[in-house]
């Protein structure tokens, strides 16, 4: 064989530095972006801070807590304030004050605070107290009572026998709120129901039948429980009585703090002409430039970039210098481009979902369209995985509330009758969450599923069951 050089054109695309760096900054969220931003300025010696919103100076915050101090000087008198009012003035705002210091009790402290009153000793209250410690915010076993005194057998001073244990879990089974330190919701059902002095004998039976109690078949129950169909209504009425999560009425929520990325701001007095649906509102993009703040060249760098000496000696000694100052000036320029276009193509995007999603942000979340990646896509000749790395994590502020933007991503629900609409399938939810809070009785998945026939939504009752589910809704035996 004889080698040979072969010309070959090929086209290719070929993944640069800059590139890259625009398509992680598009993916970050407001907070992870100005810590991206914070990072880059300790790297980066020619990059600095031209304005930055989020801070404020010494003075301005005196001016803005002139006023808070003035409103909480006391006197002498810690019971009485100076607030150039009444005494009852005063004890609101005592109140407030105190307010503000509460914290919500959580589940370990409210049990823990019980135990310390029980006449038991104190052998019992610190194995009881371990227990308490091991609980999840359900009120249930982190890990298994047995397992989580053999680990720790050797750091123990003490012997926990079965019996011990049996009798430090029965007591905190029985404090407030009733039905903790057991396995599951249905173990918890069982501890809680023992407590009802009036139940029928066939009360722990029913609960080993739930399904059929929530789905209403009295008949079918009774035969099975063997007992009569009045003693299951009795079962019934009682079990409704029950939390299936105790610790959940005592574990404080979980707070998660979002910051939305774009306010869609409404304007009903001066919309412009042809670009509103009916002629009146008019909205405003506005990015969330409190966090981002603005960048730009430092001027020294700039002047060292551009030094030069008269000397042939001169300019050789400050070329390592010039050349370092260059670098970093480039890289700033990359990073400072690749947040603009960030910036540019989040606001151009949040923009097309407006105009998509009109009726959303006139009338609300039940007027919700459906709306894929493709029609943003194709609305503003970029790429759908642009569209879903900026749409990614980041929130948008709305009239109606704040809203992840890939939540204005949705599929679409085949609507009935001879208009061939269609309907969302987040609004359709947010029609069926409207349909259970404004309920008088407790309706069930299929009721629901005629009231959303006569909208004309078609769906079947299991979709109902799903849809419910995802907006964490109970069923109607739940409820």
């Amino acid at each position: 064989m004889q080698a040979s050089l072969v010309l070959k054109h090929q086209l290719g695309m070929k993944m640069t530095p800059q590139m890259y760096q625009s398509i992680k900054l598009m993916e970050l969220p407001l907070v992870d972006l100005r810590e991206k931003i914070e990072e880059e300025l300790e790297l980066n010696p020619a990059l600095e801070v031209l304005e930055d919103n989020s801070t404020v100076s010494l003075d301005e915050a005196e001016d803005q807590s002139g006023e808070e101090e003035a409103y909480f000087e006391a006197s002498s008198d810690s019971g009485f304030i100076h607030t150039g009012g009444s005494v009852a003035a005063s004890d609101e705002h005592q109140r407030f004050i105190e307010g503000v210091l509460t914290r919500p009790e959580t589940l370990q402290q409210h049990l823990l605070w019980q135990l310390q009153l029980e006449p038991v000793d104190d052998e019992l209250r610190t194995i009881a107290g371990i227990l308490i410690q091991n609980l999840d915010d359900d009120g249930f076993h982190k890990e298994p009572p047995e397992t989580l005194f053999a680990a720790q057998a050797t750091t123990l001073s003490l012997t926990v026998t079965p019996s011990r244990l049996v009798e430090a879990i029965q007591l905190v089974q029985k404090l407030d709120p009733a039905g903790c330190c057991t396995a599951d919701y249905h173990e918890s059902l069982k501890v809680q129901a023992a407590l009802f002095s009036d139940a029928p004998a066939c009360m722990e039976s029913a609960l080993d039948h739930l399904e059929l109690l929530e789905r209403e078949k009295f008949a079918e129950a009774a035969k099975k429980m063997n007992c009569s169909k009045k003693e299951v209504h009795v079962c019934f009425d009682l079990i409704k009585k029950l939390s299936p999560f105790p610790g959940r009425l005592f574990t404080a929520a979980e707070v998660r703090f979002v910051a939305p990325d774009v306010q869609v701001i409404r304007d009903s007095a001066g919309g412009h002409a042809g670009d509103t649906v009916d002629g009146s509102d008019n909205f405003v993009i506005k990015l969330n430039d409190e966090v981002i703040p603005v960048l730009g060249i430092n001027s020294f760098f700039k002047k060292l970039e551009k030094r030069s000496s008269g000397t042939q000696v001169a300019h050789m000694a400050n070329r390592p210098a010039r050349k370092f100052a260059k670098e970093n000036i480039r890289e700033a320029q990359i990073f400072i481009n690749s947040l603009a276009l960030r910036n540019h193509t989040l606001a151009i995007v949040a923009g097309a979902i407006v105009q998509f999603q009109r009726s959303f942000f006139i009338k609300g979340p039940q007027y919700l369209v459906p709306l894929t990646l493709g029609d943003i896509a194709g609305d503003l000749g970029i790429h759908e995985t642009t569209i879903s790395r900026i749409a990614n994590s980041k929130y948008m502020q709305t009239e109606w509330g704040i809203f992840e933007m890939r939540y204005f991503f949705t599929n679409s629900i085949s609507g009935i009758g001879s208009s061939g609409s269609q309907f969302s399938k987040e609004g359709v939810k947010a029609i069926i969450q409207e349909l259970i809070s404004s309920e008088d009785e407790h309706v069930s998945d299929l009721a629901i599923s005629e009231l959303l026939a006569q909208r004309g939504i078609s769906l079947a009752r299991r979709t109902v069951a799903k849809y419910r589910k995802e907006l964490d809704l109970g069923s109607s035996y739940t409820r």
